[in-house]
């Protein structure tokens, strides 16, 4: 049967950035929502106020729900609230779903569908693009891996929370995709960063720089959206440093089952490197330009 919000009750695992909103949204969507978060931040009760019922564990979550996201920094971090003590695993009845939209190595995505399909739980991995923003205003990129059938029953629900929601393959294929996706990302961001730079090594105006070349060949979302809060040394988090390293590593390792050489992604991870070293590692991934201006003795920001 498709999920609606008329009869699936529904559980969510991880209240942050990204969890809280989504969470929210399918509150608003008129689901019944439990919920589990392993700290007590205040985006956890803004996610109560809403609506939501509030659980001590995970297996309290899949106890309450015929469906159960999971929203989570990392793989050890999915690991451990799906098949930990107290995981969604001993909760979770014969028949139900998990769809977990972290963004996870793809070869532990196999291992937990089919740990979860021997306790005969249905899994979809189904990692997003699209941030802090997206989450918020429902529009986000999905990308699916699992069994086709489960995919057209949980769609409801993955379209009250994105835009552009694309089924991949077997389990695995959504976090592959999301881990081609951050490929994209962080080389688009690496172009930018340089154009950037090199305009103010040139003596060039950078903003008036950005404004000739955004709507050209060389046009790119990075450009039109990061390049001015590039110049404006805007560096609030809509994706930080630290979970971008932590994607890069995963596309890393992923590249070295499959023997494939990826040098424009080393570079980028090196260079956040950096920016980690320099403090930087809560901010947004256009912070990434500070990687070019200490070495270079110049700054990008303001035109200087």
């Amino acid at each position: 049967m498709p999920v609606s919000p008329d009869t699936t009750r529904l559980g969510f695992v991880g209240l942050g950035a990204m969890g809280a909103p989504m969470a929210i949204n399918l509150l608003r969507a008129g689901y019944r929502v439990t919920v589990f978060n392993r700290s007590d931040r205040p985006a956890v009760q803004t996610v109560v106020d809403a609506g939501a019922t509030r659980v001590a564990t995970p297996r309290e979550v899949a106890a309450n729900g015929d469906l159960v996201i999971t929203m989570v920094s990392d793989t050890p971090d999915v690991e451990a609230v799906v098949l930990g003590p107290a995981g969604v695993i001993e909760g979770a009845r014969r028949g139900s779903t998990l769809i977990d939209m972290s963004t996870i190595s793809p070869a532990a995505t196999r291992a937990l569908a089919a740990a979860l399909a021997a306790a005969g739980v249905n899994m979809l991995d189904a990692p997003v693009s699209g941030g802090e923003a997206g989450a918020r205003s429902a529009s986000l990129s999905i990308m699916v891996g699992g069994s086709a059938d489960t995919f057209d029953a949980c769609l409801p629900v993955l379209q009250t929370l994105g835009r552009n929601i694309t089924w991949m393959g077997p389990h695995g294929a959504g976090q592959a995709t999301k881990l081609c996706n951050q490929v994209a990302v962080a080389v688009n961001n690496l172009a930018m960063v340089e154009a950037l730079t090199l305009a103010t090594a040139c003596g060039l105006d950078p903003e008036r720089v950005l404004n000739a070349i955004a709507g050209g060949a060389g046009g790119s979302w990075y450009l039109s959206n990061m390049g001015p809060r590039v110049l404006a040394g805007d560096f609030a988090p809509g994706f930080r440093v630290d979970l971008q390293q932590k994607d890069l590593r995963l596309v890393l390792g992923a590249a070295g089952d499959v023997k494939l050489p990826l040098p424009g992604v080393s570079l980028v991870h090196q260079l956040f490197n950096l920016v980690q070293r320099l403090g930087g590692g809560d901010e947004g991934v256009q912070a990434l330009v500070k990687a070019y201006e200490t070495p270079a003795g110049l700054q990008v920001r303001r035109g200087g």
